[in-house]
């Protein structure tokens, strides 16, 4: 097969997805990387590029690489994940939205387009949990026990845009990371970013019935295939706070090969193009990603350059 991953430089040395890329190059399988954000796109020559069986995302949300992703999608091509599905967790204010109304066990969420709005929550939600509604990695996401310290806290949020915000979940200070891939799941327990702790290591955890039930059903309400789940073990019962398109899916066994295998399997399942015979992976822009000339930092030891 032939496959095109949409890789932000963000992740240009990671474990995720260049461990995947690698495995289906050892496989046989064709793999271009486009870096969305680094490349002059001709959006309007896209519909007729039509080479790849399927095109992968992994990139920061907020980035180009949705964009991009959608319009080849639009273009009829396999996209892993759904692109709907990637914009529906992407934006967190429409997650908390679609959520909800799928019967997902999820946190009241206000939404502003001016943090000064957060002012007209009731006293009565706070401790609040505040973050941006297109964050990603733990990026901006703040803990604000009363309105007081809401005043204290609306200069620094004035460049975040959109923000979400949601009464805060009591908890044991760490979250129950779930991964789904391949049909399966994997429960981590890691430290919530809300309450940093240097001693809590990933590690995983036996995933509970309770809490995988609710796992699966995140994927059949968003439509996802390869997601993460966050999940916190409040007083009144397990609350999903985060959904992610292609996480990190760090202490999953065998996790390249795991995510390369359903990667192929999406994209055969929706029919892509003709596989074609082995070749070696390479680093090309196609016909509508013109790459600019940006610095960006040496491969790391171990790791190839991409």
């Amino acid at each position: 097969m032939r496959l095109c991953f949409l890789v932000e430089e963000h992740y240009r040395h990671d474990g995720m997805p260049n461990e995947v890329i690698r495995q289906l190059t050892a496989w046989g399988h064709q793999v271009d990387v486009v870096r969305p954000g680094g490349s002059l796109l001709r959006m309007t020559e896209l519909a007729d590029a039509g080479t790849h069986d399927a095109w992968v995302l992994k990139t920061v949300s907020g980035g180009p690489g949705l964009t991009l992703l959608e319009a080849a999608a639009a273009a009829g091509t396999t996209t892993v994940n759904d692109a709907r599905s990637i914009r529906g967790v992407r934006d967190k204010a429409l997650a908390a939205a679609i959520g909800r109304a799928g019967g997902l066990p999820m946190p009241q969420t206000y939404a502003v387009a001016r943090p000064d709005l957060l002012r007209e929550i009731p006293a009565a939600q706070y401790p609040l949990v505040v973050k941006p509604a297109d964050g990603s990695s733990g990026r901006g996401v703040h803990l604000v026990p009363s309105p007081e310290q809401l005043e204290a806290l609306l200069p620094a949020l004035a460049a975040e845009g959109m923000l979400i915000a949601q009464p805060y979940v009591p908890n044991a200070g760490t979250d129950v990371k779930v991964y789904a891939v391949g049909g399966e799941l994997f429960a981590t327990e890691r430290c919530s970013p809300l309450h940093p702790d240097p001693a809590v290591r990933e590690r995983r955890i036996p995933l509970s019935a309770e809490v995988a039930g609710i796992a699966a059903q995140v994927g059949a309400v968003y439509g996802l295939d390869l997601y993460g789940v966050d999940v916190l073990l409040g007083p009144d019962g397990p609350v999903v706070v985060d959904v992610n398109d292609f996480p990190s899916f760090r202490q999953v066994p065998d996790a390249a090969a795991r995510v390369a295998r359903a990667v192929l399997g999406l994209a055969s399942r929706t029919g892509g193009a003709a596989a074609t015979a082995p070749v070696a992976a390479v680093c090309r822009p196609q016909p509508w990603a013109v790459p600019v000339s940006i610095p960006v930092p040496a491969a790391r030891a171990g790791e190839a350059a991409l």
